[in-house]
């Protein structure tokens, strides 16, 4: 069974290519994102803020991207996109504002 992800592609206020991405990232929907990713040239903002769930399987083909995309991660991604490394090869904003422990 295929995890409910909806991928909408658009322009952002600056002009710049955006996808947006609501749902979950799994390995049951990665081609349909990595499709989606293959289908819009050049650079590119990945808008994650709705996107409630990210496996190893997305981060792959995120990282498969990483030299021409902008992601924009919720305080609750940003340190999957860390750890992983992601950040490390893109730009990923979010990362400022660190969930406050307690």
């Amino acid at each position: 069974m295929t995890t409910p992800l909806t991928l909408t592609p658009g322009r952002g206020p600056d002009g710049a290519a955006v996808l947006k991405v609501v749902g979950e990232i799994d390995m049951s929907n990665t081609e349909a994102l990595g499709a989606a990713l293959d289908g819009i040239r050049g650079r590119l903002v990945v808008d994650l803020t709705e996107c409630e769930y990210l496996d190893s399987a997305g981060l792959t083909v995120l990282f498969a991207h990483a030299s021409r995309i902008e992601l924009v991660a919720t305080p609750l991604l940003a340190p999957v996109m860390t750890y992983s490394g992601l950040a490390s090869m893109t730009t990923v904003r979010g990362l400022e504002d660190p969930p406050a422990r307690g």
